[in-house]
C-alpha cells in the first residue's frame, strides 16, 4: 500500500475509537502499536490536551487491548 492510499484508507475511519494517553508513556504506547497493528490501522494526534495525546484505532478490539495495556495511564 503505497503512502497516499494509506492516508486515504485511515481518512475513511477516522475518528474511530479513540484512547487518551498520558504524554509520559506515549513512547510506550506508539511500540505497542507498531507490534500489535499494521500501520493503516492506527493513528496518534498529538497534545490533544494537556499532557495527553490520543490514539485512533480502526478496531475496537485493538482499542480496548491497547487500554488495558497502558493500564492507569489510558484515559484518565
Amino acid at each position: 500500500m503505497t503512502p497516499q492510499e494509506q492516508f486515504e484508507y485511515k481518512q475513511s475511519w477516522l475518528p474511530g475509537h479513540t484512547v487518551r494517553l498520558h504524554s509520559d508513556v506515549v513512547e510506550k504506547g506508539k511500540t505497542w502499536c507498531k507490534r500489535q497493528c499494521e500501520r493503516r490501522e492506527w493513528s496518534c494526534t498529538t497534545w490533544t490536551d494537556n499532557y495527553e495525546h490520543t490514539f485512533h484505532f480502526e478496531n475496537i478490539y485493538a482499542a480496548q487491548n491497547f487500554e488495558m495495556e497502558m493500564g492507569r495511564y489510558a484515559n484518565q
